[in-house]
């Protein structure tokens, strides 16, 4: 047996351009996209709407044939052997695609047919505990909350013990409780060495959970790195000072730093980590005439990283 590769996906200029109905080009849904998923790792591919994350899932998953490129899924090359690629990888679709008369069990054992798995080597029963759903088993799917659902969706991918997952807005329109119970599960697999690429919209899950993050606009790659790498683009934090008393205006000591007022009684500084702006601002309050009450500090997330990188003010690349 050859030994695992170093990476899950393998992702080199993958172009996708769609033909509209009467023949003519639309503008691509991929511009050369390049980037790389270590095996093992928790990934998380961002964009707005329209930015080619479906497109790109579908490519590896041999639904959509990719314009030119090359896809390598666990060291299987997508044109060469489509077979093993595919069968390396399981989608977890964003739409609840489940038979509402099977029940759980009965879910699995007709996807694990689909892949020509014997029955003396079927799963079932221990993929069902794994997701939480073996209390579950002989339940029709109607019935199953919508919680529930999404893990049978993971439940359905892993049928036939793929070495990558991906999980396309998996926690879209859970409640805050069963979210929480996804991502347990979604750890716990991580944990056993699967391969998770994510898509979502809830840009603390990527920030909380992936090593790193592509992010696309318009069909083309704008960033790929780790998150602390993401996160260090940003250079500046925003320091908020509640003052004692309500505020008649702006002191002339702080108007340099050009605050936002956020309240009555406080104003916001944005200032930049590194270059001696929070100790000025610090060393500036004593003698604006004013005591304080507070300060506090927020520093940069992912979603203001993401929003800078995909804004539609900027330049298209």
């Amino acid at each position: 047996m050859s030994p695992p590769p170093d990476h899950a996906i393998v992702i080199e200029n993958l172009c996708k351009t769609y033909r509209s109905r009467d023949g003519k080009e639309r503008p691509p849904a991929l511009k050369s996209v390049s980037f790389t998923v270590p095996r093992g790792s928790m990934f998380a591919l961002l964009g707005p709407n329209g930015a080619g994350k479906s497109t790109l899932i579908n490519v590896m998953a041999g639904l959509v044939v990719k314009s030119s490129g090359r896809v390598s899924i666990w060291g299987h090359d997508l044109d060469d052997d489509p077979r093993q690629a595919r069968r390396a990888i399981g989608i977890v679709p964003q739409e609840l695609n489940l038979d509402p008369f099977f029940s759980p069990r009965e879910t699995l054992e007709v996807q694990a047919g689909y892949y020509g798995i014997p029955k003396a080597e079927r799963r079932t029963d221990e993929i069902l505990e794994a997701v939480g759903l073996a209390d579950k088993a002989t339940a029709y799917a109607r019935t199953l909350s919508g919680g529930m659902r999404r893990r049978l969706l993971i439940a359905k991918a892993m049928v036939h013990n793929p070495q990558i997952l991906v999980l396309d807005e998996p926690t879209a329109g859970v409640d805050v409780e069963l979210r929480r119970h996804l991502w347990e599960t979604i750890r716990e697999m991580n944990a056993h060495g699967r391969t998770i690429l994510l898509t979502t919209h809830y840009l603390e899950e990527a920030q909380d959970n992936c090593e790193s993050i592509a992010i696309l606009r318009h069909g083309a790659l704008v960033a790929c790195e780790s998150r602390e790498g993401l996160l260090a683009r940003l250079t500046d934090k925003v320091v908020e000072v509640r003052f004692a008393a309500p505020l008649a205006g702006i002191p002339p000591a702080l108007a340099a730093f050009a605050p936002v007022a956020s309240g009555a009684d406080r104003l916001a500084f944005r200032v930049t980590r590194g270059d001696g702006g929070v100790p000025a601002l610090l060393n500036a309050l004593p003698n604006c005439g004013l005591a304080v009450a507070d300060i506090s500090t927020t520093e940069p997330d992912l979603e203001e990283v993401f929003l800078r990188l995909t804004r539609e003010d900027t330049e298209r690349p």
